[in-house]
């Protein structure tokens, strides 16, 4: 009898080895192109940096510590004037007191004369001569018996020991705390910018690691750069040309019209590149022209090396015009004047924490001792973010 039953379907068996390698093969190559198609998506946001912008990054870095660098000089440097000024002072106080001290000496010498004297003519107790000789003078002079007793020239004498006494020790106090207050400011200070020099060494370093491409990559950017602030340089310059033309003109005018003459006496043209502000700006300018290639020092002063304000300090120093130490300081000494009225020998001062100063050459130019690692050089004025200017005289 035939069988109505439906035949069963055939359970499939283990996979044979090629059928597993095909198996395989396939998930492998479709896990593949969903990890290369997850890869290609998310490359935009995840890819490297391009290195030439990384390498603006160690540029910007390296600049930001030479600015942070060169703020904690001007601090340096205002505690260190504070510092010698006190300095100069407590050694001023301290001789007065020494002089001082050699006056109670001779004060107690009389003071014992009167005393041995009286005790040898007997107007006075051997308790008084001992009390004169004690160990604390002051007890002596509380004691209103003895005070009886003295002469008006002796009561002089023990007044103007007890005063000059009290006055030398309140002097020596004051100098003392505040020499000590200055030296510990100095100190820290000190080592901040110990802090800071190691961060400049940790960028110079990443400097130092860049390959010869990327160093020439970033010499192609120091070059970009210095092209445009000499560009910019160059524009201010014929600026400051055309305003001071346009002044000349209107002043002209000025003098025709008060005279009633109708003619104009032929004149030279103003030339903002020539000191109009006398020869003790010309002086100064020679002087830094005579410094150029000199190294920065954070601190100095010359005449070897100098820091910004060093460098400016001495130059119109060298002209009889003497400067404060800071760039904090020399920006209120003297008269502000605009960048597009700048004539040779002004000060320049740079970022908003002003903590950068060039002497102005004209022609948007200026020489000034730059950062660590550089000399005294000429620059375009637009190089920095300019804070104000200030001519000295």
């Amino acid at each position: 009898m035939a069988s109505h039953r439906k035949p069963r379907s055939r359970i499939p068996g283990p996979l044979t080895g090629h059928s597993r390698r095909t198996a395989v093969g396939f998930t492998t190559a479709a896990l593949a192109s969903v990890t290369f198609l997850s890869q290609t998506a998310n490359a935009a946001p995840g890819a490297p940096e391009p290195a030439s912008r990384s390498i603006e990054k160690v540029k910007e870095r390296v600049d930001t510590l030479y600015h942070q660098a060169e703020t904690a000089t001007q601090r340096y440097n205002a505690a260190k004037e504070r510092t010698d000024q006190q300095r100069a002072k407590v050694d001023k106080l301290l001789d007065s007191v020494a002089q001082r001290t050699e006056k109670l000496n001779e004060a107690r010498r009389t003071l014992g004369t009167y005393a041995a004297a009286q005790y040898r003519d007997g107007g006075m107790a051997r308790s008084a001569a001992t009390l004169l000789f004690a160990d604390s003078p002051q007890d002596v002079f509380d004691q209103s018996h003895l005070m009886d007793r003295l002469t008006g020239r002796q009561k002089q004498a023990v007044d103007d020991f007890q005063a000059q006494r009290t006055k030398a020790a309140e002097e020596r106090g004051r100098a003392a705390e505040s020499l000590a207050s200055l030296t510990a400011s100095q100190k820290q200070l000190k080592t901040q910018k110990k802090t800071v020099q190691a961060k400049l060494t940790e960028a110079r370093q990443l400097l130092a690691n860049l390959t010869a491409k990327e160093k020439a990559r970033l010499a192609a950017l120091e070059k970009k750069k210095a092209e445009e602030a000499r560009r910019k340089a160059a524009a201010l310059a014929e600026k400051q040309r055309q305003e001071a033309a346009a002044r000349k003109k209107r002043q002209e005018q000025q003098q025709n019209g008060s005279d009633g003459s109708g003619s104009t006496a032929p004149s030279a043209p103003s030339s903002p590149s020539a000191p109009s502000n006398g020869s003790k700006a010309a002086q100064a300018i020679a002087f830094a022209k005579a410094q150029l290639g000199k190294p920065y020092v954070w601190g100095a002063t010359g005449p070897s090396s100098f820091d910004c304000s060093g460098l400016t300090q001495a130059a119109w120093k060298s002209a009889g015009i003497s400067l404060p130490r800071t760039t904090w300081d020399q920006v209120k000494a003297g008269t502000r004047v605009s960048t597009s009225q700048l004539q040779p020998g002004d000060l320049v001062f740079f970022y908003d924490d002003i903590s950068h100063v060039g002497l102005y050459i004209g022609d948007g130019m200026m020489i000034h001792a730059p950062k660590p690692g550089d000399v005294v050089k000429k620059a375009p004025i637009t190089e920095m973010p300019i804070y104000g200017s200030v001519r000295p005289a």
